[in-house]
């Protein structure tokens, strides 16, 4: 599965990117949500989601080997990272980062929650 982007349909409600901090830390805390919602100013109205594509670019540069593929997703385990941050300098969509408060870098983990919340077709889960 992937997550297909429709940005012509996003109204930045940020509703995914709450169930996204929601499901994988408990907490609404869209600075913890591995999708942005950028504001195309000065265009008002002008949304677009930002996500991981799965590239695969962070496993490559990884040197403790911590991002694996599983399934359609690059997963990253929290065991054997070491927060080195190489992973987030080499993402080429500047979708991964680093919170103070989370274990290993944010990246989307495929989990298609953000599908089902938005109600816009901005964000729609696909094989």
């Amino acid at each position: 599965m992937k997550i297909k982007v429709a940005k012509e349909n996003c109204t930045g409600c940020k509703l995914c990117m709450q169930i996204c901090a929601i499901q994988h830390y408990d907490e609404i805390n869209p600075k913890k949500a591995a999708i942005h919602i950028d504001a195309e100013f000065p265009d008002p109205g002008v949304y677009t989601p930002k996500l991981c594509v799965q590239c695969g670019k962070c496993m490559e540069a990884c040197p403790v080997d911590a991002i694996s593929l599983v399934g359609d997703a690059y997963i990253i385990d929290p065991e054997t990272c070491t927060d080195c941050g190489i992973c987030v300098e080499v993402c080429p969509f500047d979708v991964m980062f680093v919170h103070a408060d989370a274990p290993t870098p944010i990246m989307c983990d495929l989990c298609m929650k953000c599908t089902e919340v938005c109600n816009t077709g901005a964000l729609t889960a696909v094989e």
